[in-house]
């Protein structure tokens, strides 16, 4: 199924706010999604926004415990309709935060070790350096969503709001850390959004599901939003991550390169002194 990209309406949104507790077993059974419910005493979560979700939805452990090769693949298909190979993808990043040797499983409490897949300059943590990094804060999150201006959300407004976080982070956090390969996991967190609630053909995604998504690490089938039909392979994240990387360079196209107003070619896209003649 594709995602319809226009805003829900005021009607829609209405109704399905208006769903009570107990209408949530028969939500259930026309989603294919299981209940939500918050964690609970004893129950791990981490910085991960999908995983606490789907932890959430009972679709990974609800505990947060014994995350094995098989519950990935098993939760990524039923909650997001992931080709396995990327499921197994997925988790071979996510088993290296288990300090054990040779490890075949992980919590979610795991991914919060900071600098291994846990980062500085998250959407919608705050850093290490000052405190919790694996608690939603709405105040980094609304920094965030300022970047986020237009009810549709684009690959070019997640770029914004990736470089606004990281100027944040770098500005006032004398411990920042933004390795190249934190670039690379990054840009698929990024693309994550795009891929689970958005259109994969124009790398677009209703605001409205992602905020919601976001600050009740829910999914938002009270919204409207139903798993997609089509299976999700890993082509479409590097897709999608390579539009907000290239999104993300602060250069623009050099249009006026080979010559100036004259015809005369301009000496500064050569570097200055390769107009100087030496010895005249």
């Amino acid at each position: 199924m594709k995602l319809p990209i226009v805003l829900l309406s005021s009607f829609t949104l209405a109704r399905s706010i208006s769903f009570e507790q107990g209408n949530e077993g028969q939500r259930a059974e026309v989603t294919g999604i299981p209940e939500w419910h918050p964690p609970g005493p004893g129950d791990l979560r981490g910085p991960c926004p999908m995983m606490n979700t789907l932890a959430n939805h009972g679709i990974l452990p609800r505990d947060g415990k014994a995350i094995t090769t098989e519950v990935v693949i098993n939760a990524m298909k039923q909650g997001l309709n992931f080709d396995p190979t990327l499921a197994v993808i997925m988790f071979d990043q996510a088993v290296i935060a288990n300090p054990e040797p040779n490890a075949t499983s992980f919590t979610l409490d795991h991914l919060n070790r900071h600098n291994v897949l846990e980062h500085d300059a998250s959407l919608s943590r705050t850093d290490a350096f000052f405190g919790n990094n694996h608690v939603f804060n709405q105040t980094i999150f609304d920094q965030t969503r300022r970047y986020w201006p237009e009810p549709i959300i684009t690959t070019a407004h997640m770029a914004n709001a990736k470089i606004a976080r990281q100027v944040e982070s770098k500005s006032f956090n004398p411990e920042y850390r933004f390795t190249d390969a934190v670039e690379s996991f990054s840009l698929g967190e990024m693309a994550a959004p795009f891929i689970a609630f958005g259109d994969l053909e124009t790398a677009t995604v209703n605001r409205t599901l992602v905020e919601y998504f976001f600050q009740n690490e829910r999914l938002p089938t009270e919204l409207g939003w139903r798993v997609r039909d089509e299976v999700v392979h890993v082509e479409a994240i590097l897709r999608i991550s390579d539009m907000i990387g290239e999104a993300s360079n602060l250069s623009t196209p050099n249009l006026d390169r080979g010559s100036g107003k004259n015809g005369t070619r301009n000496i500064l896209h050569r570097g200055f002194h390769a107009g100087v003649r030496r010895g005249v």
